[in-house]
């Protein structure tokens, strides 16, 4: 089985290396813009081959896992090189835009609409690993749109894979996943720029940083090559979820100014109730 991973990062080539153990007799080709990782991603045994375009055609899965903005300009014309019987997944974080784009194409039935919900802040090939997906929530959009023989393998891939499966819609998926996760690395972007540039002495704040200013600026460490395109994507919901979240912090704010301890204490008591909602997730 012939399978292209487009964008041999940490999402792409975890895709691969699950690809290498769980299908019999797979052929993985690679490609990436960046030819440090193409070379690596070859050299960590990744990917099998380099993919060229003139290799779409006899691929019969591709994974595209690069940049959203990138996914948007690229996936037509892909899917015009495919056969007629090639898978085309898409992995990015936000859906509604590329579901749109494809909606009339004459092989949209070709395509799968997901988005795995995993990740580190790590990047590159040398971040990949095997079973990076095992136990994580795999979103699936449209999927009534994808043909059915097509589908029933992913589905078994995802599943060997040990991925949690659900449907959603992609104009809700992008505004849940405003949410929980896009806001999360704002906060943290913006929480890592506000102390290094209060705190001028670098090794103070390493000295002092426990682990909750680590857990919490983890994902500021996140590419910026991707994380941009996301935003740009889906910002009607991202302004929505800060508008929120700056009233919080106003609210916050005004609550120290007034030095009304009680009323934070039981903001902090009150926000306390997302142990169970968590615990029940995991």
């Amino acid at each position: 089985m012939n399978i292209g991973i487009i964008g041999l990062g940490l999402i792409g080539g975890s895709f691969a290396l699950s690809a290498r153990k769980l299908i019999e007799d797979s052929v993985l080709y690679g490609e990436d813009k960046n030819d440090l990782h193409q070379k690596q991603a070859l050299e960590l045994k990744i990917v099998d081959q380099s993919l060229k375009p003139s290799n779409y055609y006899y691929m019969d899965v591709i994974i595209l896992a690069i940049p959203v903005n990138a996914a948007l300009d690229k996936v037509i014309p892909l899917l015009d090189q495919i056969n007629d019987n090639t898978l085309l997944i898409d992995v990015g974080s936000t859906k509604s835009m590329i579901c749109k784009k494809l909606e009339l194409h004459p092989k949209r039935n070709q395509f799968l609409a997901t988005h795995p919900i995993a990740g580190t802040e790590f990047s590159g090939p040398s971040a990949a690993y095997e079973t990076l997906y095992n136990g994580k929530a795999q979103i699936l959009c449209e999927s009534n749109k994808t043909r059915s023989d097509l589908l029933e393998w992913a589905v078994q891939w995802f599943k060997n894979m040990g991925m949690e499966l659900q449907e959603m819609d992609p104009n809700e998926h992008d505004q849940h996943i405003a949410y929980v996760s896009h806001l999360s690395h704002i906060s943290s972007f913006m929480l890592g720029k506000t102390v290094m540039e209060k705190e001028q002495d670098e090794k103070a704040i390493f000295d002092m940083a426990g682990s909750g200013f680590a857990s919490t600026v983890r994902l500021a460490k996140s590419s910026p090559s991707m994380w941009t395109p996301i935003f740009e994507q889906n910002q009607e919901n991202i302004l929505e979820v800060l508008d929120e979240y700056i009233t919080n912090l106003k609210e916050f704010k005004s609550l120290m100014e007034q030095k009304d301890y009680k009323t934070v204490f039981k903001k902090i008591q009150e926000t306390n109730a997302i142990r169970e909602i968590l615990a029940g997730i995991n």
